[in-house]
């Protein structure tokens, strides 16, 4: 049998495969918003409104973007996202009042696909470490690796790597190196963090300890 078209044969796709998914809760590791951000395809700041919703599995959402810190040239036309949590739906305010930063993958066709797994936060709920490391911190950092510490001790492997410490130093996930600081490549290679809003200085690229 042949589909009518590309995107009804993946719709029906995910309706199959996603039997078995939607048994289970979604389940995503905790990353840092750096490790999120970079992973993204997309990073964009914008209000949104709902529009329509197809086959009860994806909510099609989408406006205009305030801000787009990460993406293709093209405009995204529209926002997909699961219909519910238990298979990583997203929920915000659809009214076009709160804005939010969304980043998410983008499939080529002007199409944003976002996840509980992805880095969503309302705008006025970031630190002002965060909104300004979006526009370059965080990009200096993305080949640098953010492992979470768990349960100490912890051991960084290779110099390449910045420790995420908030949970065993905070009892939370997302703490003072989530709020506050960038992963951020140095001159030599190595990886350290950095605090702060202001951009790095020279000294702590040529390696001085942060």
């Amino acid at each position: 049998m042949r589909c009518v078209s590309g995107w009804l044969c993946a719709l029906l796709v995910l309706l199959v495969c996603g039997v078995e998914e939607r048994a289970e809760a979604c389940s995503c590791s905790p990353v840092h918003p750096q490790q999120a951000f970079c992973n993204a395809d997309i990073g964009a700041v914008l209000p949104l409104t709902i529009q329509s919703v197809h086959g009860n599995y994806f909510n099609k959402v989408g406006n205009y973007f305030n801000k787009m810190f990460k993406g293709p040239d093209r405009d995204i036309d529209v926002i997909f996202t699961a219909p519910s949590s238990a298979v990583c739906g997203v929920t915000m305010e659809t009214n076009g009042k709160k804005e939010y930063l969304i980043s998410g993958k983008a499939d080529g066709s002007g199409k944003m696909h976002v996840t509980l797994c992805d880095l969503i936060m309302p705008w006025e709920s970031m630190s002002a470490t965060q909104k300004k490391s979006l526009s370059q911190r965080y990009q200096m950092g993305c080949d640098c690796k953010i492992s979470r510490c768990a349960a100490f001790p912890c051991i960084v492997s290779t110099p390449e790597e910045c420790l995420w410490t908030d949970w065993v130093t905070e009892k939370i996930i997302h703490g003072r190196q989530s709020d506050h600081y960038a992963c951020i490549k140095r001159g030599d290679g190595s990886c350290a963090w950095y605090r702060g809003s202001a951009p790095p200085k020279k000294e702590f690229l040529d390696n001085e300890d942060p």
